[in-house]
């Protein structure tokens, strides 16, 4: 039946059934990825962790709830053992996956909006806006973001406070979230710019232009499809890079010891001396949570990208 005798009603009916077709499709190619599937189970895993870490282990332990000793090695008491005030290392890193999960989503969400629309609008419009946000871009790219976090980090830790909470996240982490958005959009408005730049050229767009479709119009009805896979691809790389660069920050002191994460977990076995003293169960298990959920996004992604690129797909 030709799309032209159908009715509103018919029509949107008939969208959403490809709609549900093409996930039907890329959900059977993705499954034929192992390593896809292996990356989605850890994920899975953590994310559980994530969402009601005190299922698993219990609330949370402090200072006065601590009923350890002093770096006690793992034993059927503490699996994991315990820090130098006697809590658990298994409840520490269960609750800190939270933390870390949370951070790294709210920042890999900044990242993505910002790199998104910039590389949208830059490669759409082109001309001097171009050239311009292309310089920005630049910028960010050639800077290290690891050293301009550690700039940007104290005077956002200076403007938002310490005393609400967001998500049951502290406001003083939002800092570590605002900076790792801040510093880390420039490589994803690359890529969109460049798919955006391929995207506008192709005849739909021209016919757009035609009937009389704004710039804003075209952008957020006819780039922005199709661009999304790149962006959802991109943005599983760019959620591990944000749980990397969180657990660099609080590694070297700009976390919450209040609401610990992997990378202020790692911070207190440091400070504690915790490798001098030999206590390899206190900067284990963080460390192995880091490179399993690191490693986990980037099979992901690596399957994401099988399945969202028809030129990826036709080479294997």
């Amino acid at each position: 039946m030709s799309t032209a005798t159908l009715t509103p009603a018919q029509l949107r009916a008939e969208r959403w059934r490809l709609r549900v077709r093409g996930y039907r499709d890329g959900w059977s190619r993705y499954r034929r990825r192992p390593d896809g599937l292996i990356g989605l189970a850890i994920l899975v895993v953590f994310a559980a962790l994530a969402i009601a870490p005190s299922l698993f282990v219990g609330p949370l332990q402090t200072a006065t709830t601590a009923t350890g000793t002093s770096l006690q090695p793992p034993s059927l008491a503490y699996p994991m053992g315990t820090d130098e005030l006697g809590r658990s290392i298994l409840n520490l890193t269960v609750h800190g996956t939270r933390v870390s999960m949370i951070i790294g989503l709210l920042a890999t969400v900044i990242t993505v909006v910002i790199g998104a629309v910039l590389g949208i609008v830059s490669g759409y419009v082109g001309g001097r806006l171009d050239t311009v946000l292309m310089r920005i871009t630049d910028f960010f790219l050639v800077i290290p973001t690891f050293v301009l976090a550690l700039i940007l980090a104290p005077i956002v830790l200076e403007i938002v406070g310490t005393d609400a909470e967001l998500f049951g996240i502290r406001v003083t982490l939002l800092a570590i979230v605002i900076v790792i958005g801040v510093t880390s959009w420039a490589s994803t408005a690359r890529i969109i710019r460049s798919q955006a730049l391929t995207v506008k050229e192709r005849m739909f767009i021209d016919r757009a232009r035609v009937i009389g479709a704004s710039s804003a119009h075209i952008m957020r009805r006819h780039i922005l499809p199709n661009v999304v896979a790149l962006i959802v691809a991109n943005t599983v790389l760019v959620f591990a890079g944000a749980i990397l660069t969180e657990t660099t920050l609080a590694f070297i002191g700009l976390g919450d010891p209040f609401q610990p994460s992997w990378g202020q977990i790692l911070n207190s076995a440091q400070t504690a001396g915790a490798p001098g003293l030999g206590a390899w169960w206190y900067i284990v298990p963080p460390a192995a949570c880091i490179v399993l959920v690191v490693l986990a996004f980037t099979l992901v992604g690596s399957a994401l990208d099988d399945v969202l690129n028809p030129k990826l797909r036709g080479r294997r």
